[in-house]
């Protein structure tokens, strides 16, 4: 019975690739095969120094040299897939954020999950952090997508827990995707989060958002949540995308 209504679901709203546009054959999900066998992987999360943790290193040191802030540690960083504007690929972040489509989304966030949870660097993750939206914002589009993310790689990390509580926006910011350059997306999110209370002091911290562009604002998110808690907690971030 319930594959009959399945069935008779998928006539009347056919099952696509939300790379390509193909009907989905039966036991694919979200991706075809073709697609699933080309997705642009990073295999970031096995490596300690690569192009994302650089970057994302790179932020916090300017802020260290700006503000003299003690010795801080090297941050892992890792992305499932690099992102380009142009790509189809682009669509898997896309149809979570513009398109409404949760459970497309929690899909992608059980895959980096997983490859994220066979890492020996995320092993000891145990407070995942999603990057918040503001309260209007997360209004008008229902959901916060960086929180569906999170909520899919928590699952995945064995003694992880979700905690959005950990990290507050308190300034309503314009999107960071209408804007061009580095110098006008950090200037935008400055001082737009802060730390909040916490019952059960975290270890390893994992920022995560949908994409990591020039990391303005997971840099900012870093810098609210070290005001909290000192170098002995590692602040980790991690990504569907990483824009190259």
């Amino acid at each position: 019975m319930l594959t009959l209504l399945r069935n008779a679901a998928e006539l009347l709203s056919p099952r696509e690739c939300v790379v390509c546009g193909a009907a989905l054959l039966p036991g694919e999900k979200h991706l075809c095969t073709h697609c699933a066998s080309d997705i642009p992987l990073t295999r970031y999360e096995s490596r300690v120094l690569n192009p994302m943790a650089d970057a994302f290193n790179a932020r916090i040191q300017e802020r260290i040299v700006r503000s003299g802030c003690p010795y801080e540690p090297y941050s892992y960083a890792c992305a499932l897939f690099f992102y380009e504007a142009e790509s189809p690929y682009s669509q898997i972040t896309k149809a979570l954020k513009y398109h409404y489509n949760r459970p497309e989304g929690r899909f992608f966030a059980a895959m980096l999950g997983k490859r994220l949870a066979s890492s020996p660097l995320y092993a000891d993750v145990d407070a995942v952090v999603p990057v918040p939206l503001h309260w209007l914002r997360r209004w008008r589009r229902g959901y916060n997508q960086a929180e569906v993310i999170a909520e899919g790689v928590a699952s995945a990390l064995p003694g992880a827990r979700l905690c959005p509580e950990l990290l507050r926006r308190v300034g309503r910011t314009r999107s960071q995707a209408r804007l061009s350059g580095a110098a006008q997306r950090s200037a935008n999110v400055r001082g737009a989060f802060r730390a909040g209370m916490v019952d059960q002091r975290p270890g390893h911290i994992l920022l995560v958002d949908d994409v990591f562009t020039t990391g303005a604002t997971l840099g900012e998110c870093h810098a609210a949540l070290r005001s909290a808690f000192g170098p002995e907690v590692r602040i980790s971030a991690a990504t569907l995308g990483f824009v190259i």
